[in-house]
C-alpha cells in the first residue's frame, strides 16, 4: 500500500508541475475567463426527473448525494487531490446516475467549479440522459491529438460537461495514450475546475478503466443492491485498490430503507 500511494503522490507531483503557469502556450490570458467562454446549455428538468438526476436543485431527494458530496469535498481538500473516478463492477449499477447526481450537487456550491468527463467509451450515456443534442463528442478530437473546446460545455456558471454521442472502437488504447493524458491535463490547466469527475467503465467487463486509473486521484465504487455480487465487489475493490485510492463504496438502487435514513429537515 505505501508504494502505490508513492506512486499516487510522484504522478500527482508530475500533473501539479504541468499545471503550474508558464505562458501563454494553451492557457488563458490575464483578464479571460475560460469558463465563462464554454458554450452553455440549458436543460430539461423533466427529462433531468424522468432519468433520476435529481440534484440540479435542493431538496430532499436530493440530500443524500449532498451528504455524499460534503464528505467528499472534506477528503479531496485534506489530501489536495481533485480528480475522482466513478465506477462499478459491472453494468447496470448506475454509476452514471450517481456521477451526474454528484456533479449537479458539487455545482450547486457556488465556490466550486465542476467538469464532469465521459470516460465509459464503449456506451456512452449521459447526452441521451441529459436531454442534450447528440453532436457530443469531446473524446474523438483527443483521439485526432487535439482540443476541441467546443465540445465541452458548461451547465449554469459551475459545471461543464465532457461528453459523448458515439462510443469508439479501442476505449483501452485511447485512455492508455500519453497523449490522452496531457491533453486532459491541458484541460484542467485552462479550466482550474475544483472537482474533476470521471464517469468510467465498468471494473469487470474490460481493462479501459484500468487504462487511466493512473491518472486520478482516487475512486468511487458504484454497487446495486441485491444485483451485485460480494465477489465482484472484492475483485473490483482489489484491482481499484492497486491502482488509486478507494474513497468508498456507494450503494444504489437500494428499495428498502429504514424511515430514519431518508428523513431531513422540512424545508
Amino acid at each position: 500500500m505505501e508504494r502505490i500511494q508513492s506512486a499516487l503522490a510522484k504522478a500527482r507531483s508530475a500533473r501539479d508541475r504541468k499545471l503550474q503557469p508558464s505562458g501563454a502556450g494553451g492557457k488563458a490570458s490575464p483578464g479571460s475567463n475560460p469558463w465563462q467562454d464554454l458554450s452553455e446549455v440549458a436543460l430539461d428538468p423533466k427529462v433531468l426527473a424522468r432519468n433520476l438526476v435529481v440534484t440540479h436543485q435542493p431538496g430532499a431527494r436530493a440530500a443524500n448525494f449532498d451528504v455524499m458530496r460534503t464528505n467528499l469535498l472534506r477528503t479531496l481538500r485534506t489530501n489536495g487531490w481533485t480528480r475522482v473516478a466513478i465506477t462499478s463492477p459491472t453494468p447496470g449499477c448506475g454509476k452514471s446516475t450517481v456521477a451526474l447526481n454528484l456533479a449537479f450537487s458539487l455545482a450547486r456550491l457556488t465556490d466550486k467549479q465542476v467538469l464532469l468527463v465521459e470516460l465509459d467509451l464503449r456506451h456512452p450515456s449521459l447526452v441521451e440522459m441529459l436531454g442534450m443534442s447528440p453532436d457530443q463528442n469531446f473524446i474523438e478530437s483527443l483521439g485526432e491529438g487535439r482540443l476541441d473546446y467546443g465540445q465541452i460545455r458548461r451547465v449554469g456558471p459551475n459545471l461543464a460537461l465532457a461528453l459523448n454521442s458515439r462510443s469508439v472502437a479501442s476505449p483501452a488504447e485511447l485512455l492508455s495514450a500519453p497523449r490522452t493524458a496531457d491533453l486532459i491535463d491541458e484541460v484542467e490547466a485552462r479550466l482550474r475546475p475544483d472537482v474533476i469527475l470521471f464517469d468510467m467503465s465498468p471494473m469487470l467487463v474490460s481493462d479501459d478503466a484500468l487504462a487511466y486509473l493512473d491518472q486520478v486521484d482516487c475512486a468511487l465504487m458504484v454497487v446495486a443492491a441485491e444485483e451485485t455480487t460480494a465477489a465482484e465487489i472484492e475483485k473490483c475493490g482489489a484491482d481499484l485498490g492497486k491502482r488509486t485510492q478507494v474513497l468508498g463504496v456507494v450503494l444504489n438502487k437500494c428499495r428498502y430503507m429504514e424511515e430514519d435514513d431518508t428523513r431531513v429537515y422540512p424545508e
